[in-house]
């Protein structure tokens, strides 16, 4: 799925930044958007266990920016892989634009998946323009030669914070390495996966 709707109100639907801009604006309305989103925060209301768990599948959703039927098709095989709360995750994380992100080639997930399809991210120095393709324990990630000049890449390299400890980033070289699947403490997204798994094993 690529999300084209307005990035601030979605990102003050669910409560999480989706990008940079929409961190600011967090800041200074955290509440939901339209007429009734100040009344909705003050209220407060106790939601049901079903709005809670789809809430964070929501969260998590749109964290990767992935649709619904891919969601589920990443549930169907973290569940046969064990530990569902660590495959899920590391199954997402290793996707090619949460790498390019997570890395600091990007500034949000949506920058990302728009590099990887424009052919701007190499794979061990092959173009992948495919945002879900899986990479893989010690594949590098980096960008194309002739992409290198892009102000967005320099803009992106020059702000990112350091990357999680299963990235080795070479800021010179502009290039990811994938060290290792993460587990799920390790990974920062803002979501309660085991409420994830529980509303798609209703």
């Amino acid at each position: 799925m690529k999300y084209n709707g307005p990035k601030i109100k979605k990102a003050r639907a669910l409560g999480i930044p989706l990008t940079p801009k929409s961190e600011r604006y967090l800041d200074r309305k955290p509440y939901p958007p339209g007429q009734h989103g100040r009344m909705q925060q003050l209220r407060r209301r106790k939601m049901s266990p079903y709005k809670t768990q789809l809430l964070e599948k929501q969260k998590l959703r749109t964290q990767y920016n992935i649709h619904e039927r891919q969601m589920r098709n990443y549930y169907a095989k973290a569940s046969r892989m064990g530990d569902m709360v660590n495959s899920l995750v590391q199954l997402m994380e290793a996707r090619l634009d949460a790498v390019v992100l997570r890395g600091g080639l990007a500034r949000s997930i949506f920058a990302a998946r728009q590099y990887v399809g424009h052919g701007h991210i190499l794979v061990d120095g092959k173009k992948v323009d495919i945002a879900s393709y899986r990479v893989r324990p010690d594949q590098v990630v980096s960008v194309r030669e002739k992409s290198r000049n892009m102000d967005c890449l320099h803009i992106a390299l020059d702000t990112a914070q350091a990357p999680p400890p299963y990235l080795e980033r070479d800021k010179k070289a502009m290039s990811v390495k994938y060290m290792y699947d993460p587990p799920r403490e390790e990974v920062p997204v803002i979501c309660e996966v085991p409420l994830v798994i529980e509303f798609y094993s209703r």
